[in-house]
């Protein structure tokens, strides 16, 4: 092929091209930015499949397609080759035969093209046509993406305000939000996700592709600040909670380490709220879970939402006052006495009791002792120590008391 077979036509749309390849190709095309968000497809009214018709109607790809796109190594290929991909069919996602190729400048995928070929086979002449389709997708692409960037940078300085609290006026959050295009009424919430190492390039792209492509929050505005991918979240209904957010954290984690490998990540939120004025409480939240997760990361290793601190919340403050108190709880001193002269564990086994929701079973188990020997343990527990183990007042000042000793001696 000497020359391109688009070059006579003047395309004033990406939907006017994407009829014109799907006219050459006869079959139903559709062209995609790289977030999978559809940006035009072709006039095909036979024989599409569901997974086209979900993602015409919702104008993205469904979450569990990409998914299952990146599980089957179809994704991979897209981004680290230039060269049409075929796609045998996916029932379980309702998807037919395809045949995809990435959009590039240079090596940044800004798009993919996905012709739906059905049972027809595509020769090398077809392959060369979809190949200089991307060609010429790709300057239509460039505008579209420019224009993204200018209005996420824009997004991103009044995100800051929000963050920083430096904009907190009702009306004036309101008309810049009207300015700038961002919904910020119902339930929002910030979201941190960070990572333990410098960000590259790859991991900002991959981070911004799964801010799009996970599809259970709403993702109104994000920016990196360092090491931390800082995001403001929206939840489209009255029911949605904490668990949500969890739900959407976890994720995030699971499939950015199963396609970058890039170890520990770490992720955090603050409150729902229904004001944006509130953004910089969630922020600040958010925040507090992750200073708290590195001072205490084996109890708090699957704790994602300030709401789910629970005493955690107040520690640091009870450390402060019981320190400048210079405060002693009688009954860990006493404990503390008596395994020092006799060699013993009650200390340790009173803490595996509490942290065990007082489960002899569960504490005997975490202890590595019989039922019968932990038994004991508690009775003169509350012989040395003059304690009521059944008094929860008593129980909850050990615990929290027992926490700020090993804050104290560093044994956290």
């Amino acid at each position: 092929m000497n020359h391109s077979p688009f070059l006579n036509d003047d395309f004033d749309s990406l939907e006017g091209l994407a009829d014109k390849i799907g006219e050459m190709l006869n079959c139903p095309i559709t062209i995609e930015d790289s977030n999978h968000r559809i940006i035009a497809y072709s006039k095909h009214e036979e024989n599409v499949d569901a997974a086209r018709i979900a993602t015409i109607i919702r104008r993205r790809v469904p979450e569990n397609v990409i998914n299952t796109l990146w599980k089957n190594g179809v994704m991979p290929k897209l981004f680290e080759s230039d060269e049409p991909v075929v796609i045998p069919a996916i029932e379980k996602v309702g998807l037919g035969n395809r045949i995809a190729v990435s959009v590039r400048k240079n090596n940044e995928v800004l798009g993919f093209i996905w012709a739906q070929t059905d049972d027809e086979k595509f020769g090398e002449e077809k392959l060369l046509l979809l190949k200089e389709a991307a060609k010429i997708v790709k300057n239509q692409l460039l505008q579209h993406q420019l224009k993204r960037r200018k209005v996420e940078e824009d997004n991103q300085d009044f995100f800051w305000k929000l963050l920083t609290g430096h904009i907190n006026k009702l009306n004036d959050i309101k008309r810049e939000a009207d300015r700038f295009g961002m919904k910020l009424d119902g339930s929002l919430a910030v979201v941190i996700i960070e990572f333990d190492k410098e960000v590259n390039q790859k991991i900002e792209k991959h981070s911004y592709y799964l801010t799009e492509t996970l599809q259970n929050v709403q993702v109104v505005c994000r920016v990196f600040d360092e090491n931390q991918l800082i995001q403001l979240i929206r939840l489209d209904s009255n029911e949605a909670t904490i668990k949500d957010l969890k739900h959407f954290i976890y994720n995030f984690i699971e499939r950015i380490n199963e396609r970058l490998q890039i170890g520990k990540v770490k992720g955090s939120c603050g409150l729902i709220y229904q004001s944006p004025q509130q953004i910089n409480k969630s922020y600040q939240e958010a925040l507090k879970v992750l200073e708290l997760k590195e001072q205490f990361p084996q109890e708090l290793q699957n704790t994602y939402s300030y709401q789910e601190l629970g005493i955690y919340q107040f520690l640091n403050d009870l450390y402060h006052i019981r320190t400048k108190e210079q405060y002693k709880n009688s009954a860990i001193e006493k404990l503390k006495e008596y395994d020092h002269k006799h060699q013993s564990n009650l200390l340790k086994t009173m803490k595996a009791y509490l942290e065990c929701d007082n489960n002899v079973q569960e504490a005997a188990k975490v202890l590595h002792v019989h039922t019968n020997t932990l038994n004991y343990r508690l009775k003169r527990i509350t012989e040395i120590a003059d304690m009521d183990l059944k008094d929860p007042n008593q129980k909850i000042t050990f615990y929290l008391d027992l926490k700020i000793e090993e804050m104290k001696s560093g044994d956290l």
